[in-house]
């Protein structure tokens, strides 16, 4: 398995240098600074490869090419984003980056209700509050549904009574805050707005739209030798009314089903799908470990309400232990058949702030300490398990 390390470009609170101190030899990081739909173009790709590789790093993974909300929507004539996609995996592949990790999820990646949640020893973690996202929902974006228990509803509406100004704030920011680079942010009144154009939408819907994607994207990405791996919905679940169907080994089979060659792949990243308890997490590493093209490894600890915090890497709900065997008996089997990405690249995915990394304030789970830590512990494991040239 190959260390990699997410950097969201010049503007990182990390350094490169900093980041090769760590150990990691690879870099996972994208254009942000392009609009969605737009073409990345060559010499944008180029210098940004050539600033990683004078920093003693390598380009390995791209995080991510977006996917235009239009595409997702299914909105009128869409040949031109789908055209500047298949040019962007053009260019991509001819300066030699081929694993792209993309998502699905609409308006909202990543979503926590609080940034930095106390932990015991001192640090502090992303969470997901089942009554503070209820309380945004219900009285803040002000939208009639049917989602809530009457137990979750009378802790959002104690919360939302007791609340103040700046901290109805601060639960927006946190709500915001999983949207990369210069994705636009709303506020509540504006993500209201952005909602209602959903409302009618639904999952079978959605997964149409997946699949005109696939037959439009996939066969491009054969053809290149690039590796296409979508990433979990974070959390597993409908979110705000909007349709999520990247949440299960349901939805993983849907998506194999749709193009059976491997360049239609999968990123594993165990703490979102380990946010559902219904999730077996190393069961589906087993299951769909030729797709997996990357990975990205932390782990969470549930509540029984829904709400979820996120954990060490090695002290949570997930058996990550089982998940990074399985992936490197994976990685064993595609040198016994010969395939050409012999490696799976993974990143230690969030972290505790930890130390200092309060003072740096870097993007929002990603600390240098933490991260750091996750690394660590992750190198330890592959090495606990016995397997040689763990840090390929």
């Amino acid at each position: 398995m190959r260390e990699t390390w997410r950097w969201f470009g010049p503007l990182d609170k990390i350094s490169l240098n900093q980041v090769r101190q760590t150990g990691a030899s690879g870099i996972v990081t994208a254009l942000h600074e392009v609009p969605y739909g737009d073409v990345w173009q060559t010499k944008d790709i180029e210098t940004r490869k050539s600033e990683i590789e004078c920093a003693g790093l390598t380009w390995d993974v791209v995080e991510s090419v977006p996917v235009h909300e239009s595409i997702k929507r299914g909105d009128g004539n869409l040949d031109a984003l789908f055209s500047n996609y298949r040019q962007t995996l053009k260019n991509l592949a001819e300066v030699g980056i081929t694993t792209i990790c993309y998502n699905f999820m609409p308006v909202l990646d990543w979503t926590r209700t609080t940034l930095n949640a106390p932990v015991a020893n001192g640090g502090a973690a992303l969470r997901f509050e089942m009554a503070e996202y209820a309380a945004f929902d219900i009285f803040m974006l002000g939208r009639e549904s049917d989602e809530h228990t009457a137990e979750i509803i009378a802790a959002a509406t104690k919360w939302w009574e007791s609340s103040t100004e700046a901290q109805q704030e601060k639960l927006t920011i946190s709500i915001m805050s999983g949207l990369p680079g210069e994705y636009k942010r709303y506020d509540a009144s504006g993500l209201a707005d952005e909602l209602k154009k959903w409302s009618d939408f639904t999952a079978d819907d959605l997964r149409a739209s997946l699949s005109r994607f696939v037959a439009e994207i996939m066969p491009t990405a054969a053809e290149l030798g690039v590796k296409m791996c979508v990433h979990p919905d974070d959390p597993p679940r409908h979110l705000f009314g909007l349709p999520r169907i990247f949440s299960s080994q349901e939805d993983f089979d849907y998506l194999v089903g749709l193009d059976p060659h491997l360049s239609n792949g999968i990123t594993l990243c165990t703490g979102s799908l380990g946010a559902n308890p219904k999730n077996d997490v190393p069961a589906f590493a087993a299951r769909f470990a030729d797709r997996i093209h990357f990975a990205h490894l932390r782990n969470v600890a549930g509540e029984s309400d829904g709400s979820f915090q996120e954990s060490e890497h090695l002290d949570g709900d997930v058996d990550l232990v089982a998940v990074v065997r399985h992936l490197l008996d994976e990685e064993a089997r595609r040198c016994e058949t010969s395939r050409d990405d012999l490696i799976i690249p993974f990143r230690p995915d969030h972290g505790h702030e930890l130390l200092d990394d309060s003072e740096l304030d870097a993007h929002p789970g990603y600390p240098l300490i933490g991260r750091l830590r996750g690394l660590a512990e992750i190198r330890g494991t592959i090495a606990g398990l016995g397997y040689a040239g763990a840090r390929a």
